[in-house]
């Protein structure tokens, strides 16, 4: 398990990026996701739970795996080189990707309703653009 040699120590930020460098795709989405809720939360220390559990929920994304098997289908797609099994994949993928995307705008919706903003107000003070997947 490659996250055992990070050592619990102070590091300089070209040290953690070193670090971070070595990480798998799937263990560079899950860090990243980790220390931006460490610093959603210190940034709102009294965050409370429910707040904090929809963020988490909400940075979760599509899996890269998933999104990186569903580009490389698109862009077959696209040059018209897909095979009839990888469009039935393709079909599997879309709706994985569009069940993902609605669960997380239910999330940004209840968000919303907790912090009594608007979906378009809460996006934009979270800094999320409108999904690409498409």
């Amino acid at each position: 398990n490659k996250m055992s040699i990070v050592q619990m120590e102070p590091h300089s930020i070209p040290e953690l990026l070193k670090t971070a460098e070595q990480l798998s795709l799937s263990e560079l989405e899950q860090f990243a996701s980790q220390v931006l809720a460490l610093r959603a939360k210190r940034r709102a220390p009294s965050l409370p739970q429910t707040e904090a559990e929809l963020l988490l929920k909400i940075n979760q994304g599509v899996p890269p795996e998933v999104q990186a098997r569903y580009s490389e289908l698109i862009d077959k797609r696209e040059a018209e080189t897909l095979t009839p099994d990888e469009y039935e994949e393709l079909l599997c993928l879309t709706d994985q990707v569009e069940e993902l995307e609605a669960r997380r705008l239910k999330y940004l919706a209840e968000l919303a309703e907790l912090r009594q903003t608007t979906l378009s107000g809460l996006m934009k003070d979270l800094g999320i653009r409108p999904s690409s997947y498409a």
